[in-house]
């Protein structure tokens, strides 16, 4: 018998979740929570990508100063004068642990919907809200690459990377979850997307999977 939902090594792609500077300085007001815990292993995951030459898809917040753009529960806070993941600040930047060659951001670009790409395969993209796929190309993008496998890490589980787990589930992606790899991750929360068929797996377990090791098991 077929398993439809058992991962494919060569068709999968790593999309990280909100991996910029505000996220994961001390002194920022929207600080994630266990970036120091998930951080190495996120850096793992994105250097392992890298050498296996695979898709590499990293998924930024950016707020517009006037809070036009900004999701209603933290909208006052912007229009009132924080100043975090403004466009074309180091602080929306990502991250040196993730970005290759410490590129900067084009924030007028992907403002308007553009990927822009960092390295050979490897590209970042501007979401509105929360989850990676909502109001963006990333679908449209996977399904050009044939791509029928994500595996998702990065900081803001709660938010950002519950939220992108769902969004792939439900366009029928299989997906994996890298226990190690996500800031904020209790173990309950992750024990509930065993229901949606996804897969959670230390970020070495992926490494080993993605070399041609193990087989993942389901969360």
């Amino acid at each position: 018998m077929v398993e439809l939902n058992v991962p494919k090594r060569d068709s999968v792609a790593l999309i990280t979740v909100d991996m910029q500077n505000d996220f994961l300085r001390s002194d920022s007001p929207v600080m994630a929570s266990g970036v120091k815990t998930a951080l190495p292993q996120i850096g793992r995951l994105v250097h392992g990508f890298r050498e296996h030459r695979k898709p590499i898809f990293h998924s930024v917040r950016l707020y517009r100063p006037d809070g036009s753009n900004v999701d209603l529960f933290r909208r006052t806070a912007v229009e009132e004068g924080m100043r975090v993941l403004m466009p074309g600040t180091r602080g929306a930047d990502l991250a040196a642990e993730v970005s290759p060659c410490k590129a900067r951001l084009m924030p007028d670009a992907l403002l308007e919907g553009e990927f822009q790409e960092l390295a050979r395969n490897e590209h970042a993209f501007y979401k509105p809200r929360w989850g990676a796929f909502f109001g963006t190309d990333l679908d449209a993008r996977l399904h050009q690459l044939g791509i029928t496998t994500i595996l998702v890490c990065g900081v803001n589980f709660p938010t950002g990377g519950r939220a992108t787990v769902y969004e792939g589930a439900a366009r029928d992606y299989r997906v994996i979850v890298a226990s190690d790899a996500f800031g904020d991750a209790s173990e309950d929360s992750l024990r509930e997307l065993g229901r949606l068929g996804a897969y959670q797996k230390t970020a070495a377990a992926c490494l080993d999977w993605l070399e041609g090791g193990q087989r993942s098991s389901a969360a």
